[in-house]
């Protein structure tokens, strides 16, 4: 079993893999279930009923059949509050999208009158309906399970989720249900099967890989300088090659952060031109970070909502859920390429911010700024934004190289710029630098201002190259690399942003110290030979001599 926590955009038999939607009333294991299908630990889980919100995507493989697995928050029919009601609206979108609906029970708690209500309200879904009941963790627990036959489906399974006793059947079973493979899907695995096979090859040796050509060793270099150089070009290619064979082909993964109740989920639900995730005045509405795909140009991005985080003391203080929410924010942020940094224009950049950036900063992502509520801020001028930047910048000097752009989650005003910057960003982290065209920037920028004296030593940078993409890092080889001041790594980053962009991505640098090269010695001349030079030197000069 196989799964991926980024789920492509689908609907019943329109989407590109089937859909299985879990649902149930509150509490009866929904997210484990899910976890266990996806074999890692995407939801949440807690001891406490409602604690899922929002839909939950992921694909999984059983079988060799890929479907896409949607978690639910708990089918309630009078939920009692605002939250609740848009909870009850997200599950209802998951069981119109289904191909197939797993409906859980709780076999520990029995059947109650919430379980009838949640049945009576899937009689009148189009696709089937197959019964998992959970927490049936030993043989007498599933004979008392035996009661929700009595809801009418025939296909009810006893399972454990969080032990796993039962699911091999039931995922099974819901393959089973599925409907047939479309051509997409036989399409799909066609290619995964071809791409498979060529993995098998460069593993088995079979396929020759990229050689970059080296110097022949049995030919040493007479001049120490020369073999210096010849040894940097030498590292240099092999850096380059190294580059050359890193391709990452994924989607751009972009993920909204900040402050609880600052407009992400809103935003992220401007962008899609749907309710995906539950809004609410209520700071921490969302909880798990939702994945949403969305098709852009020729291709599509990864938009990753996530729960607001808080300052480190109210998340060691409040309930479990509020600390699982805040790891999975900053998990969702390291597996991110762009983090889009949703701030409040009423209340202004604040401390809590500057920390979320740090986050960003340290983790290497790209980051954008967004001013959200801009239609809330009062007697705006021609000047008002302009003084926000300045403020921004004077706040948060070190996130001098982020865009930022103002907008309205609520209007939707500019909210596209933000995915524009977002995508354009994505492109600069994996923007590759060619050595020859890297080492000349790094001649004339020494030229204009050498290193600083440290110590009474100035350091000597030799060449550099481009170790890495996402983030650019830049590898520079110098003479005493640990004296090189911070201003000057800071003048050598501007130079870089100025010559080739990186606009919105933090870059590395890292300063090595150039090893030396030693030659070989050589071989001593035969004895004979050494006296045949000096005679032929001294007969030589006796012919030159004038006769005296």
């Amino acid at each position: 079993m196989a799964a991926r926590s980024t789920p492509p955009a689908t609907n019943r038999l329109g989407g590109a893999l089937p859909v299985v939607a879990i649902v149930g009333r509150p509490n009866v294991g929904k997210s484990t279930l899910f976890n266990r299908i996806l074999g890692q630990r995407t939801a949440i889980v807690e001891d406490r009923a409602r604690t899922t919100r929002d839909r939950l995507y992921g694909d999984a493989e059983w079988n060799g059949r890929r479907f896409v697995v949607v978690d639910t928050g708990g089918l309630e029919v009078d939920p009692g509050d605002s939250i609740e009601e848009r909870v009850q609206e997200q599950a209802r979108l998951a069981i119109g999208q289904a191909d197939v609906i797993v409906l859980v029970v709780d076999a520990a708690a029995g059947m109650t009158p919430s379980d009838q209500e949640a049945a009576e309200l899937l009689r009148r879904a189009q696709a089937p309906v197959i019964v998992a009941v959970n927490k049936a963790d030993n043989e007498k627990r599933e004979l008392e399970g035996a009661e929700f036959h009595a809801l009418g489906w025939d296909e009810t399974y006893a399972i454990s989720a969080s032990h796993g006793r039962g699911t091999g059947d039931l995922l099974d079973a819901i393959v089973w249900a599925l409907p047939a493979e479309t051509e997409q899907e036989l399409a799909r695995k066609a290619r995964s099967l071809e791409a498979e096979a060529w993995a098998d090859e460069v593993a088995a040796g079979r396929l020759e890989p990229f050689v970059v050509d080296e110097p022949e060793a049995d030919e040493p270099t007479a001049d120490e300088d020369a073999a210096a150089e010849a040894a940097d070009e030498l590292e240099a290619a092999r850096w380059d090659a190294a580059i050359a064979a890193d391709s990452d082909r994924a989607p751009a993964a972009i993920a909204f952060v900040g402050r609880p109740n600052v407009g992400k989920s809103s935003l992220l639900n401007a962008l899609l031109g749907e309710d995906r995730t539950i809004v609410s005045e209520i700071p921490g509405t969302t909880r798990d970070a939702i994945d949403t795909r969305l098709a852009w140009g020729r291709s599509e991005v990864v938009l990753i909502d996530t729960a607001g985080i808080r300052r480190r003391g109210k998340v060691a203080s409040g309930p479990a859920a509020e600390r699982y929410s805040t790891l999975r924010a900053l998990s969702a942020l390291s597996r991110a390429d762009v983090a889009v940094l949703v701030i409040d224009a009423v209340e202004g950049l604040t401390s809590q911010d500057a920390h979320v950036a740090g986050y960003v900063v340290e983790e290497g992502k790209g980051l954008v700024i967004a001013v959200n509520k801009w239609d809330l801020v009062a007697e705006k001028t021609d000047r008002t934004f302009d003084q926000y930047i300045e403020w921004i910048r004077s706040e948060v000097p070190f996130l001098d190289f982020a865009p930022i752009v103002s907008i309205s989650a609520k209007t939707g005003q500019r909210v596209g710029r933000v995915l524009e910057l977002a995508v354009d960003i994505w492109a600069e982290r994996r923007r590759r630098i060619p050595t020859g065209e890297l080492n000349r920037l790094v001649t004339t920028a020494t030229e204009r201002t050498p290193p600083p004296m440290v110590r009474g030593r100035r350091p000597k940078l030799f060449y550099a190259t481009q170790a890495a993409i996402a983030p650019p890092t830049f590898v520079f080889f110098a003479s005493d690399a640990a004296a090189v001041h911070f201003s000057y790594r800071r003048y050598l980053e501007n130079r870089l942003r100025e010559t080739f962009g990186f606009d919105g991505t933090p870059i590395r640098l890292v300063f090595r110290d150039r090893v030396s090269v030693k030659l070989p010695r050589r071989k001593k001349a035969s004895s004979a030979a050494g006296r045949a030079k000096p005679a032929r030197r001294t007969a030589a000069a006796a012919k030159g001599r004038r006769p005296g």
